[in-house]
Order: C-alpha cells, then sequence, then structure tokens
C-alpha cells in the first residue's frame, strides 16, 4: 500500500470553510482535545472566523500555508510579514488525529523559508500564551528562543476567545532565518 505524501499550497479564498473547520477543530473544544496543542482548558468560544481568515488569505503582506494528503486539508501556518524584515508565524494548526508525524515540523519549515524567500524576513517572530509550556518547548526544540519580550492577551475580545482565566498573557518568541 502505497503511502500518502502531504501536498503543501498557499490558501485561497475557497478554502475558507475549511481552514475555518480545522484551525477550531485544533484548538477548542472536546474534538481538539484529542491532540497536544489545543487551548480548550485555557479558553473557550472561538479561536477565529471565517471573515479574519478570508483577510488573511486577501492581504498581500500575509499568506496561509495549507496541508493536504489526498485533497484533506490536516494543516496550516499563517506567514504575516512586519516591515522591515519580521515575518511572524501564526496559527500553526494540525488536525489532531495526524499530530505527531512531523506535520507541524514541515508547515513551520514551509513558513520560515515563505517569510524569507517571498517577504524577505531575517527573524521569525511568534506570540504563545504563557501557560502553553509544552508548545513553548516544542519551538525551542525547533530553534525558536524566548524574547522576554511578553505581549497583552485581549482578555475582553471574545473573537480571540472567552478566557477561562484571567492571567493569560503571550511570551514572544524568536528565530533568525539564515
Amino acid at each position: 500500500m502505497p503511502i500518502d505524501t502531504p501536498s503543501l499550497r498557499i490558501a485561497t479564498a475557497a478554502d475558507v470553510a475549511a481552514l475555518h473547520r480545522l484551525v477550531e477543530g485544533a484548538y477548542r473544544g472536546d474534538s481538539a482535545r484529542r491532540g497536544w496543542t489545543h487551548e480548550a482548558d485555557l479558553l473557550d468560544g472561538q479561536r477565529t472566523d471565517p471573515q479574519v481568515l478570508a483577510d488573511m488569505i486577501a492581504d498581500p503582506h500575509q499568506r496561509v500555508l495549507l496541508t493536504e494528503v489526498n485533497g484533506a486539508l490536516i494543516g496550516c501556518v499563517g506567514v504575516r510579514f512586519e516591515p522591515p524584515a519580521i515575518g511572524y508565524l501564526g496559527m500553526l494548526s494540525v488536525d489532531p488525529a495526524h499530530q505527531a508525524a512531523g506535520t507541524g515540523r514541515q508547515l513551520i519549515a514551509a513558513a520560515e523559508a515563505l517569510a524569507r524567500d517571498t517577504f524577505g524576513a531575517t527573524v521569525m517572530e511568534m506570540t504563545v500564551i504563557r501557560q502553553r509550556g509544552d508548545l513553548i518547548a516544542y519551538y525551542e526544540r525547533r530553534g525558536y528562543r524566548l524574547t522576554g519580550e511578553t505581549r497583552a492577551f485581549p482578555l475582553d475580545d471574545p473573537s480571540f476567545g472567552i478566557p477561562r482565566t484571567r492571567d493569560l498573557v503571550f511570551v514572544v518568541l524568536a528565530k533568525p532565518l539564515a
């Protein structure tokens, strides 16, 4: 039996509905608990909405990379360019049934290459909720380092989710791009 090889491509407007299902399923609710990267213990409500995703796809300074197996969406990552030379990695999502198979690593590598080669970024940056120690450690194994900077979590904006605790804050991680 042949092994199915994931394919990678840039999202289009036609992908918004499937992309929304993937992101919500990877971050929120009981389906997300099947994987290790969820935020379901920290946040209720939505992770994003279709309009935000459509806006990301339409923005010339952003790309959403998708990975599929046999036409089924199994992962995504967002890349945003912040002049003069910073790429921002966000919304890394892998279907919980496909986690621990290297999909996240592949998406991160593709996002870094895109930021460097398309946008001219020399540094890739991301934010992670401070309470997500396992996820921070995962990114550190991929070469990211805590910068010491923190950023406020939008606690009172339900479009980012409904916090189960008021002490959420983002930590900033960064990695030089060769």
